[in-house]
């Protein structure tokens, strides 16, 4: 389900190169496929994620499949640009329910707050892999002459067979919650004031604001100049180089995927705050070495910064859901991954922003980014020092999955 997912949402940047042409828009304009879905996202998660809470993880997830589903086979008869933007719009309100409601059925299936984590690194790992097969396959349908669209075609038959397996698979019994309105929009928004909630999202905020900045300006920030593609990488000195400075984004995804995997089995035998201040820590001196010097460093330090950034977003994910019982996991899945998509959708328009402030070098929309990788170790520190949430999570290893005394 995230493979699927990423497939679509991480080639929106090989997309609108084609959208643009077909349609005649403008870059602003185009920017819209990212945008858009980044909001559905948002919207959905802010204020549908009590769906999967009030009536069960499965239907939820099989509503959210389906719209998305409905999505991706719309864009057969898509013909302007506005039906595409709503289709668009359309597939990230699914994708805000059916997250929502697979990081509460991961929760779920957890039998301590520590396997949370480790299981969300291996749900993330494969949306690590989507992101490397999306865009491939992107490029390789334009290459043999087939339309961009029918990567969402492609994505709708993955989905429907999802919904399939969604509908045969027994899932684990969930307990509704028994008070009246403990599930309803109501609640969720109340989460915006519970400070567990809204840490764990605001870090989830800038840990995506400083990700988005690799895979979406990277590559501007690597070229050489305006000039012809002959001429875009002819800085560098050697074929080396220019070769990872064509593929620095896909080796970005590949490590990050890579250290997802990993992740599963380092956050089952470190303490989750000491890896997480020490991996922030890396990706900082990534931002500010490759800053420092010049693209000739960045080419190497910029897609290195994933192999840091693997871990820390699914520990972010499980150890903020897993701070309320399990029958509030939809609304508090719904509101981190609300302030994701917000963190995707505004990192990279505020970059953008600078740039262009500077005579559209993307140098100084890095300095940005810098910024958010900075805010992001120093939240961390702080959590390293004080443990602000050590004894929340103990109390929810006891009440929740029986595990007495452990912290986690």
């Amino acid at each position: 389900m995230f493979m699927m997912f990423a497939m679509t949402s991480d080639s929106v940047g090989e997309i609108i190169k084609e959208v643009r042409i077909e349609f005649g828009v403008n870059n602003t304009q185009a920017s819209l496929m990212h945008s858009l879905f980044m909001v559905g996202i948002a919207f959905s998660g802010l204020f549908l994620g009590f769906l999967a809470d009030r009536f069960g993880r499965k239907p939820s997830l099989i509503l959210g499949l389906g719209l998305f589903a409905a999505s991706c086979y719309l864009f057969l008869v898509g013909e302007t640009f506005e039906f595409i933007l709503g289709l668009i719009t359309l597939s990230g309100l699914a994708v805000g329910i059916f997250k929502t409601a697979a990081l509460a059925l991961i929760g779920d299936i957890s039998t301590s707050t520590k396997q949370h984590t480790g299981t969300m690194n291996g749900a993330e790992a494969f949306f690590g892999v989507g992101a490397i097969i999306g865009p491939l396959l992107v490029a390789y349908l334009i290459r043999s002459g087939v339309h961009w669209m029918w990567l969402y075609v492609i994505a709708g038959g993955l989905c429907t067979i999802l919904i399939v397996m969604a509908l045969l698979v027994k899932y684990p019994e969930y307990q509704k919650p028994k008070a009246r309105g403990s599930a309803s929009l109501h609640e969720s928004l109340k989460l915006l004031k519970d400070p567990y909630a809204m840490g764990f999202s605001i870090g989830a905020f800038l840990y995506v604001a400083a990700e988005s900045a690799i895979y979406v300006w990277m590559p501007s920030y690597l070229i050489c100049n305006a000039g012809t593609l002959e001429d875009v990488f002819a800085c560098y000195s050697n074929d080396t180089n220019k070769v990872l400075a064509m593929y620095a984004v896909s080796i970005f995804f590949s490590l990050r995927a890579l250290g997802r995997f990993v992740g599963i089995w380092m956050m089952q035998r470190f303490e989750w705050s000491t890896v997480l201040v020490l991996f922030s820590f890396c990706i900082l001196v990534c931002f500010i070495g490759g800053l420092w010097g010049g693209k000739s460093v960045a080419l190497y330090l910029f897609p290195l910064s994933g192999i840091f950034m693997s871990v820390i977003y699914p520990t972010f994910n499980s150890k903020g859901i897993s701070c309320f019982p399990k029958y509030q996991h939809g609304a508090v899945a719904g509101v981190i991954l609300c302030f994701t998509a917000a963190g995707a959708a505004v990192g990279p328009l505020v970059m953008g922003i600078v740039s262009d402030m500077y005579g559209g070098d993307a140098k100084y929309g890095f300095i940005v980014a810098t910024g958010f990788a900075a805010l992001l170790f120093l939240g961390l520190v702080y959590n390293y020092l004080r443990r602000p949430t050590e004894a929340r999570l103990a109390q929810v290893e006891q009440s929740e999955y029986n595990v007495p005394g452990e912290p986690a």
